[in-house]
């Protein structure tokens, strides 16, 4: 816990409030970690994955076998379990509140986002591979084990809606380039033998001054501005969700809520110009397999220009590719990119 005199300030676009006070040594304070993973297959049956539902396909059948793997027999929910604190299926799919966390959340987001959209549409045939990454923000847990544990078991039930027969070769986790830095899982066996360091990225702003950017919204994203959905990406509330997410992220599974004035923050991002903006809506809905009901997930994609002075921002737009930003990240919404031009 951190002493000294705090003043609060609050963030005009979320309504968030955060706590400021005394520098905190800038080597932990403006970290992020995660561990970005790649789980690769062979597809021993033909495997389809439709368009526009290929993370939300995983997604759901990843959290059914999780639960069946993780929970011990008699639970009969996890807002009921004894042992919820504990128990690594609450921890990633059904995350709350035990104790003190950031304001306004008893619902925590879950530590997790999956990257499938190349999935989307494409059927792969016997014998062919194919691949989907997981970006795990959980790094204090042992939650990776677990993870292979269980799409090993979903390859062997099937993937996709026709239950296609799949193979789960190996496990491997990506560098800030997206290469493979390390073996987790091969040809059936875990390389326990490793300790694998996070990906940590520096979320300090760099002595290059940057005057313009452009983000590519490359999966449906929707960012609430208020109580409201946002009808453009303007750059003062892109910067305040990212920020926001990563606060939360960073908060909840390791490393503490970013040391920043918010509100200066804030201020100093709708200042920024957008320049340019050619975005359109995709309608996208899902069905839950465990109640059936139809949810909505989906929002503009396109790209957004912006110019100002964005040296500050540009690392949190960079970690941003890893986390996604807006509503319904855990389906793979709200992934960017971020150019310098």
């Amino acid at each position: 816990m951190l002493t000294g005199r705090f003043d609060r300030t609050s963030d005009r676009h979320s309504g968030w409030s955060q706590v400021i006070g005394p520098a905190e040594p800038k080597n932990e304070s403006l970290q992020f970690r995660l561990q970005p993973l790649r789980f690769s297959f062979l597809a021993r049956e033909s495997i389809h994955f439709p368009e526009g539902k290929s993370a939300n396909i995983l997604r759901g059948a990843f959290g059914t076998i999780f639960r069946r793997i993780a929970c011990v027999p008699q639970c009969t929910g996890v807002s009921q379990c004894d042992w919820r604190a504990s128990c690594p299926y609450a921890r990633m799919f059904e995350p709350s509140a035990t104790g003190p966390g950031p304001s306004g959340l008893a619902d925590w987001p879950r530590p997790f986002v999956f990257r499938a959209m190349h999935l989307d549409g494409r059927t792969f045939a016997a014998g062919e591979r194919f691949h989907f990454d997981l970006n795990l923000f959980d790094t204090e847990s042992p939650a990776v084990a677990y993870l292979v544990l269980t799409f090993a078991q979903l390859a062997r039930e099937g993937l996709g809606p026709h239950r296609g027969k799949v193979e789960l070769t190996s496990v491997t986790q990506l560098s800030g380039q997206r290469e493979v830095s390390a073996t987790v899982y091969e040809n059936g066996s875990m390389m326990v033998d490793q300790s694998i360091p996070p990906l940590e990225l520096n979320l300090a702003q760099s002595e290059e001054a940057v005057g313009r950017v452009r983000v590519r919204f490359i999966t449906p994203t929707e960012l609430k501005s208020g109580h409201q959905i946002a009808p453009r990406p303007e750059f003062g509330i892109l910067a305040a969700r990212v920020r926001d997410r990563i606060s939360t992220l960073r908060e909840l599974y390791g490393g503490g809520a970013l040391y920043i004035d918010f509100r200066a923050f804030g201020e100093r991002a709708a200042a920024v110009r957008m320049t340019r903006c050619d975005i359109r809506g995709l309608d996208v809905i899902r069905r839950s397999s465990r109640t059936g009901q139809v949810h909505p997930i989906g929002g503009f994609v396109g790209e957004a220009e912006y110019e100002g002075d964005l040296g500050e921002f540009v690392p949190y737009l960079e970690a941003a590719k890893w986390t996604g930003v807006g509503r319904q990240t855990v389906w793979g919404k709200g992934e960017i990119t971020v150019e310098r031009w």
